[in-house]
């Protein structure tokens, strides 16, 4: 047995998630929507309604590259976004 060696690190894990926020709210609804990797809270119902479609969609295109959130770099989360909004 070799004292001299260091116990091993754990792999590094990263933990993503998105939070969307929209305060165009008039109707005094309190809107929150929660899923695996996001929260998304307030909005008027179209507002809401986007946010929610857009990160679902989000995490459609993620499954189907079999990538996590954690997965992607922020500029690659951007285009993910755009494209899913087109």
């Amino acid at each position: 047995m070799n004292s001299n060696r260091l116990p091993r690190e754990p792999e590094e894990r990263r933990i993503a998630g998105l939070l969307g926020l929209a305060f165009d709210a008039a109707d005094g609804h309190k809107r929150i929507t929660r899923g695996t990797n996001f929260l998304l809270a307030g909005g008027s119902e179209q507002t809401h309604t986007l946010m929610r479609e857009t990160i679902l969609k989000v995490n459609e295109r993620l499954d189907e590259r079999g990538q996590k959130l954690a997965d992607v770099s922020v500029d690659e989360l951007r285009e993910l976004i755009d494209d899913v909004q087109e």
